[in-house]
């Protein structure tokens, strides 16, 4: 198959979910090439950013796990056409 480049966004309201979500990227760590974190105080949000590289089935499967937490919203851009 075919792998793509791609960025998810994980926008987390409910902090109890940061160390099931680090698992769950930790488990994904051979697709993620950069990761970045911002905490946003004055709205209580912690964003997570990813740039990943990897067959569509894998992305969605891990945004898929990501998406179930309560109080986690997660969006994904994947490219198709870079290389």
């Amino acid at each position: 198959m075919e792998k793509k480049l791609g960025v998810i966004i994980i926008a987390i309201k409910d902090r109890k979910m940061v160390p099931r979500i680090n698992t769950l990227l930790g488990e994904h760590g051979d697709i993620i090439l950069s990761r970045q974190g911002l905490n946003i105080n004055e709205d209580n949000i912690q964003l997570i950013s990813l740039f990943i590289k990897s067959e569509a089935n894998i992305i969605n499967s891990l945004t898929g796990k990501i998406g179930r937490l309560n109080g986690v919203k997660v969006r994904t851009l994947q490219l198709s056409d870079i290389e």
